[in-house]
């Protein structure tokens, strides 16, 4: 059932660890924030002194290579933000502010479940005000060779149907498809962790990618099997976190979706294409608000890379 009222969190709750890509330790604090706020990032200890509020928003992605990075390199940035922005898109949080000292939010495991027992260590509360979503309205699609992602109308819910084909048996073809909720979130995608091919880790490590890259927090894949001697925590495991990073990057529209995304061969550079494909024309989309018939214009949308190595060509 799609909730009528914007939520945020009970209290302010801190996570710390590396960055997959930069090695480096971080430090992370989730603050509750008012109505309408919306996801930004408060980026600090930058060079030079000065602090940045970064809107976690279409507009401000910068790059999508191996990871979703929003701001500005030289004045401040944050990569890799896909895994918890899908912990409160999946949990159904739309205000928050990411106070974070470093340009990257750590890894943590791999996957979104350490940021949903942080949520749940302080917990989720409603506001007064009413939740917008953003309603697909006519199909966007974009296609990258044999990869493709759209966006179709569904007036019910947020549904992901996704789809990987790799040419390595450890992987192949996993099809991956549900209605996006606060339980399904929790059980199905949450704990899916980002991999990578041992293959292609000296090239990450010449392009400064994967400096934090370990056993600890990625699924390592071997000429012949899975390198982590836990194994997997699903037998689908690449797919769902594949459907985990476009939960992740698609709340970049800045409020909950209501249609229906599918995608083959994927990741995160076409995830942020279909967005700006949905957004190249106010034809394509509508606000609604629940149990409203209340439709908004397009200037009410706003103020208001392992995942992040997961490759995004296969």
């Amino acid at each position: 059932m799609r909730q009528s009222q914007q939520t945020t969190l009970r209290a302010a709750v801190s996570l710390s660890g590396v960055g997959v890509h930069s090695g480096n330790e971080v430090r992370m604090i989730l603050h509750p924030a008012e109505a309408d706020h919306g996801i930004a990032f408060l980026r600090t200890q930058i060079p030079g002194g000065h602090d940045r509020l970064i809107d976690a928003r279409h507009l401000t992605v910068t790059a999508t290579e191996l990871c979703t990075v929003i701001g500005d390199r030289e004045t401040g940035a944050v990569a890799t933000i896909e895994h918890l922005m899908a912990a409160l898109a999946g949990l159904g949080i739309d205000n928050v502010l990411v106070e974070i000292d470093g340009p990257e939010v750590p890894i943590l495991d791999g996957s979104a479940e350490p940021f949903v027992q942080a949520i749940d260590q302080v917990g989720i509360v409603s506001l007064t005000a009413t939740r917008r979503y953003l309603k697909v309205v006519k199909p966007v699609r974009v296609n990258q060779g044999k990869a493709f992602a759209e966006l179709l109308p569904n007036d019910r819910t947020f549904r992901l149907d996704v789809e990987i084909d790799f040419p390595t048996p450890v992987i192949g073809r996993q099809r991956k498809s549900c209605d996006l909720s606060a339980a399904v979130f929790r059980r199905e995608i949450s704990r899916a962790r980002t991999f990578g091919f041992m293959r292609d880790v000296e090239k990450l490590w010449s392009a400064g990618f994967a400096l934090g890259a370990s056993l600890e927090n990625t699924v390592a894949i071997g000429e012949d099997g899975i390198i982590n001697p836990e194994g997997l925590r699903y037998a689908d495991e690449f797919v769902r976190h594949k459907l985990l990073d476009a939960i992740g990057d698609l709340s970049l529209a800045g409020m909950p979706l209501l249609g229906t995304y599918r995608s083959y061969c994927g990741g995160h550079r076409l995830n942020f294409a279909v967005l700006e494909a949905l957004f190249s024309s106010r034809s394509n989309f509508a606000i609604v608000e629940v149990g409203t018939r209340r439709e908004a214009g397009y200037a009410e949308i706003g103020r208001v890379a392992m995942a992040a190595f997961a490759p995004d060509v296969h």
